[in-house]
């Protein structure tokens, strides 16, 4: 009973901590998707000098920490004069990664359609943009969705980085109480099932997503 009673204190202050987690995991869905549908663009056009940038953008974000990246947006971009709140600098820095690795499987996704789709919308008359929007892009979402929703899900975890520059996320709640009752395990081991129970609704919306999807493309390939 004394567990319980336990956790029964915590949970108003869990709670506020996995609403803020949530709070930066879809914040920084929407931002990363935004990016990385624009990386992704950029790197597949056929111009190098656009494709070269976002290449080094997203093999540094891959190949660097996470935890670095919060560093240098909290604590070193002030230095230059370049101020963002914990919330923000949070957001901004998982946006910005979460942003690489989707573009990392949606180009890799893109590559995964035929060549001849290409072909045969050039000979139709599309323009490339036209052609990669309209035929290329669909087809691509649709292998892209497992991958991408793997690393959506990875970014609930990821948001548990963002207490290091004092966002009140489930993590340093965690914390907080801890530091009071001194009782560290159950309360770390309640915080682990909170990232899982979030994980699980984030799992069934991406199969439920991939059902949509694949029902959707067995219509038009019928038709």
């Amino acid at each position: 009973m004394e567990i319980w009673d336990l956790l029964h204190q915590a949970a108003p202050i869990m709670l506020r901590g996995t609403a803020y987690t949530l709070l930066f995991a879809l914040s920084s869905m929407l931002g990363g998707l935004a990016l990385g549908f624009a990386l992704t663009a950029a790197r597949i056009v056929p111009w190098k000098l656009v494709q070269w940038p976002a290449t080094v953008y997203v093999s540094l974000m891959r190949g660097t920490p996470l935890l670095v990246q919060i560093f240098v947006v909290y604590y070193g971009l002030p230095s230059i004069g370049i101020e963002f709140s914990p919330l923000s600098a949070g957001v901004l820095t998982l946006s910005l990664n979460t942003g690489a690795y989707l573009s990392e499987s949606l180009r890799g996704a893109i590559l995964g359609v035929g060549k001849g789709q290409w072909s045969a919308s050039y000979s139709l008359g599309l323009t490339y943009p036209q052609t990669l929007r309209y035929i290329i892009a669909p087809q691509a979402i649709r292998i892209a969705v497992p991958s991408m929703g793997n690393t959506l899900i990875s970014l609930i975890k990821e948001t548990s980085l963002v207490s290091v520059i004092t966002v009140t996320e489930l993590m340093l709640s965690t914390k907080e109480i801890i530091a009071v009752t001194f009782r560290p395990l159950p309360l770390y081991i309640a915080a682990a099932m909170v990232y899982w129970f979030l994980s699980i609704c984030f799992q069934a919306l991406q199969h439920r997503l991939e059902r949509r999807l694949e029902r959707a493309h067995l219509q038009v390939r019928d038709e």
